[in-house]
């Protein structure tokens, strides 16, 4: 007797799990998710959008008056103001998206647990409104620039493919936290703690020039190292280290890997225990 059904469902192995064809077909709920979080992130607050340059500026300004006039980090011949906050930008948009992701799987718990969609969704689409961020902090960078006299070169172009490697880090990363939140609650409360040592890991107040020589290739195991110091090269037309931006993608693209490997291992239970 032949069968009425004539579509069979199998378990998926590796990347095929994720269902690249039902991201494709759900990309308005994506982008409904990230347009609800950029009016929630805005809406009944004093200051509005001016928040995505809050927290940068106020964060340049402590760091400019105790690293840069009284603890004299040097800066690479540049103001230290402008010279921090070439490292805040990338720093802000990775580490904002990346504590966004590391909880959106507990803040769509009720979703989750009633309706079908990929659950990739959730993580990948949290860390979308921080694009808006990034890209009004871009405007202060650019005032800071005309400001003290620098004048972007064509090195500038960089910063595309710069901000994509770090949204590959937020990427990997936040989805490997997220599902990691859901096994174990604690997660949420370390992962404030793990970016605050990571941005003193990584050249965010200092230069990488004050690593000496014979270490310096260590810090390319750090992706956002390598990725701030490009951003700083962009900015101000400095020489890329091409070599440590190398190693820093096959890291970011490891981590991607991971993160949506484990992801995969552990979404069927998400439901269950979220």
């Amino acid at each position: 007797m032949n069968s009425v059904y004539d579509t069979i469902i199998r378990p998926r192995k590796g990347f095929s799990q994720i269902g690249w064809h039902d991201l494709w077909a759900f990309r308005e709920l994506a982008y409904i998710l990230v347009w609800r979080d950029v009016k929630v992130r805005y809406k009944q607050t004093i200051l509005g959008a001016a928040w995505a340059i809050f927290q940068p500026f106020v964060s340049m300004v402590v760091f400019s008056v105790f690293f840069g006039s009284l603890v004299k980090v040097p800066s690479d011949n540049l103001p230290y103001p402008i010279f921090v906050y070439a490292g805040l930008l990338p720093w802000t948009f990775f580490s904002n998206g990346l504590g966004r992701a590391s909880t959106s799987l507990h803040s769509e718990a009720h979703m989750i647990s009633k309706i079908y969609f990929p659950r990739i969704l959730v993580p990948l689409s949290s860390l979308g409104a921080g694009i808006l961020d990034l890209a009004i902090s871009l405007v202060i960078m650019f005032g800071m620039m005309a400001y003290y006299h620098i004048y972007p070169g064509v090195s500038v172009l960089m910063l595309a493919p710069l901000m994509l490697m770090i949204l590959l880090v937020s990427v990997g990363m936040g989805v490997l936290l997220a599902t990691l939140s859901v096994a174990y609650r604690d997660v949420k409360y370390i992962t404030p703690f793990l970016i605050q040592l990571w941005m003193y890991a990584s050249p965010v107040i200092y230069p990488v020039s004050i690593v000496p020589q014979k270490w310096r290739w260590l810090l390319a195991f750090n992706p956002m190292s390598s990725m701030i110091d490009g951003c700083r090269s962009a900015f101000f037309g400095k020489p890329f280290d091409w070599a440590s931006l190398g190693i820093s993608l096959a890291v970011s693209l490891a981590l991607v890997a991971c993160g949506l490997l484990y992801f995969n291992a552990a979404e069927r239970r998400f439901a269950d225990i979220i």
